[in-house]
């Protein structure tokens, strides 16, 4: 079992939690993630490893209320346990002295970019971070990802904080002005990465990388769940990635394949609801 050693929340539906684990902080690298279960009853979910502290023994996950398992976690406080808390998994990000890197987050998808910018700066590379949320509200780890990149840029959908536009829209005016890209990585919603991925192809082919979130069950390879298409291949999310080159990810498939289970959480979902307001 591992401890909740501390709980904030960063937007709303939003929340932060530091995990005793301490094999996992001595071990994980940027880019990878762990898979929990809240108790024993509950489902496993995969949560990337936002930061780590491995003086303190500490791991940092980032989770947005979207179902049972989320909202069960986020009802749990500081000194409160974890059944099951393993990783690290999956690939870390190839990391090395690329040149000009541009970090792209949307939403949520920020708290996973925060270690692999943490890394690329690290590596001697000139990270900037174009950073895009629906709204101020909704934004989370500015303050964390000015630290990590050389310089940041602020979107939102609706212009309530930095630019008005999308994610795209910063990165084209930037290729477009004359600044030469040497590498883009791109974390959030699906849409958001096959539009980041698709222009990065009319540009002039700039590489890019996106950590895709898939349906994932063990973690381990074995269920087949996160099996996406990449470059007309089956590969496994969990083993196999969760980075992939954007340019070759069928992102259709695996929406579709996102939704596969949408009726049965929403019924879970409205269950959990339904007891807690009867007090069960």
């Amino acid at each position: 079992m591992n401890k909740i050693i501390k709980k904030t929340m960063l937007a709303p539906n939003v929340l932060r939690m530091e995990i005793e684990a301490k094999e996992i902080a001595k071990q994980r690298k940027a880019g990878q993630f762990i898979m929990l279960k809240i108790d024993e009853d509950g489902e496993r979910i995969p949560l990337t490893i936002a930061d780590a502290n491995p003086e303190a023994g500490t791991v940092t996950i980032i989770a947005q209320v979207v179902g049972k398992t989320t909202a069960q976690l986020a009802k749990l406080n500081e000194g409160d346990f974890i059944t099951d808390f393993a990783g690290p998994l999956g690939q870390p990000t190839h990391i090395e002295k690329f040149g000009h890197v541009v970090g792209i987050g949307g939403g949520i998808g920020i708290a996973p970019l925060h270690p692999i910018a943490q890394a690329l700066k690290a590596a001697g590379n000139n990270v900037t971070g174009i950073l895009g949320a629906r709204d101020k509200s909704l934004f989370i780890m500015e303050e964390e990802m000015r630290l990590a990149c050389n310089q940041v840029q602020i979107v939102t959908d609706n212009g309530s904080y930095g630019e008005k536009g999308f994610v795209t829209d910063a990165l084209k005016k930037m290729v477009e002005s004359g600044t030469k890209v040497d590498l883009v990585v791109a974390i959030g919603p699906p849409i958001m990465m096959k539009m980041v991925s698709k222009l990065t192809k009319e540009l002039g082919n700039i590489p890019t990388l996106v950590s895709l979130n898939t349906i994932m069950i063990d973690g381990t390879g074995m269920c087949g769940g996160c099996r996406v298409s990449v470059g007309g291949k089956t590969k496994f999310v969990c083993v196999d990635g969760p980075e992939f080159d954007g340019h070759l990810v069928d992102f259709d498939e695996m929406t579709r394949r996102l939704g596969m289970y949408k009726s049965y959480e929403k019924d879970s979902m409205e269950k959990y609801e339904h007891n807690c307001r009867i007090g069960r």
